[in-house]
């Protein structure tokens, strides 16, 4: 499969992006598509093989990655992508290639420590996650995943903020179909003992597959001198200290709550929730990953501007929406047949959590936004602050929700705290660009809202299968809003031919839109 690699130049008119965004967003979604194939295999193969217990510990294994990746990154990834896409606006090759050079320079460092230190730490992790010592030896083996992370972190973060969209895409669905044939092997023949083994060898591929899509790129040679280094390495580090306490924030949430839960339900509760957990951000996450993706860098590109940052956010999240919409309603719908589906029967019981996930993933999708543009204009202490209350919040819904009503609970949880962030990033981000939300978004935002009350009411009062049912008919309904809707957001000209004829043949224009040959 090849993909031919450009970037989305950014429109110097002022006119809307409709377009462009929904290019991005179509290129990684295509690219998460496939990923959500291998994806699918490679869960169902490890639910089987591992069952509720063994897919917990998964979760827990790699949050416990995540963490230290996150701390031992330092933000440094996040950060160069600013810089970079600050550079690639301005024209400055020399500062792409300086900061490229001391970027891939600081990353071995940070890898190297980050995984010496979790290899250190690791008899403490363990005591702290599950209660004893038996898991220090797959800890410290786990230092071996966070320094192949670390370092492909600094590759993927060339490519983002060069906007190579098409690259990213290539590395995902390569990372995934690797990753697909050497994990699932792995795990058939050593069960529970071949999880730690598994996500090294993913570790290791997706190092391997960045580092050949970075190397494509063409940069300025450049030779720095110390204090040029120290310089380049000490505002990244500066910027990224934001980025990490704000990642780590996120990851060390969804980590207690892990923990909350296998301390209080147990091996097979953790489970289920994982499981939940990566069914509920699958179709939303191709979105957000667009946002991190394409939309950071160009939101990074006029950051100055007010008047084009607020629009540029708004349409994001009219898209968002649109794109996430129909997905979240059938993920309601359909919850019970995907779990089966794609775990096993045993993981049934994790239908109620899935629901509230799901409802938490379209709030991030509204969210997420907003909180580029306290990174895009480097408002690094609103950031920290805003990231702060998150995550105390879901720490301390998570804590009373799993107490209160079980596995659901932490899936309402999630819900509320997004609800609480999202009031809190429109107050700040109000008072800081004048953004308010667009009448389309308004309009959009309720009629999702009310939709998806209809789906939630139709499972708490009707029996199972007129209830589903419903929410099928309701997903369904939505599918054609949102096409039509995007059709009309963006000219004919942008949209591919073989798209164009299936919109004409079902008659998918509304009156008045532009005519697609």
């Amino acid at each position: 499969m090849t993909i031919k690699n450009q970037n989305l130049e950014e429109s110097a008119d002022g006119d809307s992006t409709y377009g462009q965004i929904i290019q991005s967003s179509a290129v990684i979604a295509g690219s998460s598509a496939l990923n959500i194939v291998f994806g699918a295999i490679r869960t169902k193969a490890m639910a089987l093989f591992l069952g509720p217990a063994g897919f917990g510990l998964f979760g827990l294994y790699a949050s416990i990655v995540s963490v230290a990746e996150c701390i031992a990154g330092g933000g440094v990834s996040s950060s160069a992508v600013r810089q970079i896409a600050q550079s690639v606006a301005s024209g400055d090759r020399n500062q792409i290639s300086r900061t490229r050079k001391v970027l891939l320079q600081v990353s071995l460092l940070l890898a190297l420590l980050g995984a010496t230190l979790l290899a250190i730490l690791s008899r403490q992790v363990s005591t702290f996650t599950f209660g004893d010592v038996r898991h220090t030896g797959a800890i410290a083996l786990l230092a071996l995943v966070v320094f192949f992370e670390l370092l492909s972190n600094g590759q993927r973060a060339l490519l983002q903020g060069m906007r190579r969209v098409h690259d990213l895409a290539m590395c995902a669905i390569l990372t995934a179909f690797l990753g697909l044939l050497v994990t699932v092997p792995i795990v058939f023949l050593l069960r529970e003992r071949g999880v730690v083994p598994a996500i090294i060898g993913a570790g290791m591929i997706s190092l391997l597959v960045t580092s050949h899509y970075s190397r494509r790129v063409q940069f300025e040679s450049s030779i720095l001198t110390r204090a040029q280094r120290f310089e380049e390495a000490s505002s990244l580090l500066k910027l990224g200290f934001a980025f990490m306490t704000s990642y780590l924030m996120t990851t060390g949430a969804g980590y207690v709550i892990r923990i909350m839960v296998l301390r209080r339900i147990g091996y097979e509760a953790t489970g289920l929730y994982q499981a939940a957990w990566t069914l509920g951000g699958v179709y939303a996450g191709f979105i957000l990953q667009a946002m991190g993706t394409d939309f950071y860098p160009r939101l990074t590109a006029v950051a100055e501007d007010n008047e084009k940052c607020n629009r540029l956010v708004n349409e994001q999240t009219e898209v968002g929406l649109l794109l996430a919409g129909p997905g979240i309603l059938a993920s309601l719908a359909l919850a019970p047949l995907v779990l089966v589906a794609l775990y096993s029967t045993r993981f049934f019981a994790a239908v109620g959590v899935l629901r509230w996930i799901c409802l938490g993933t379209l709030l991030q999708v509204v969210t997420w936004p907003m909180s580029f543009i306290l990174v895009a204009k480097g408002k690094q202490a609103l950031f920290f602050g805003s990231e702060a209350v998150w995550a105390i919040v879901s720490l301390g819904l998570a804590w009373f929700g799993i107490r209160w009503s079980g596995l659901n609970g932490a899936g309402i949880a999630f819900v509320g705290s997004y609800l609480i962030y999202g009031a809190l990033l429109f107050f700040i981000v109000s008072s800081l660009s004048g953004f308010r939300w667009s009448r389309a978004n308004r309009r959009t935002g309720l009629l999702y809202l009310c939709l998806i009350a209809l789906v939630f009411g139709g499972f708490s009062f009707l029996p199972s299968i007129p209830a589903v049912c419903l929410g099928v008919f309701v997903a369904i309904l939505s599918v054609v809003y949102s096409i039509r809707e995007l059709v009309k957001l963006i000219s004919s000209g942008g949209i591919p031919k073989g798209i164009r004829r299936l919109i004409q043949r079902m008659n998918l224009f509304s009156t008045g839109a532009q005519s697609v040959e």
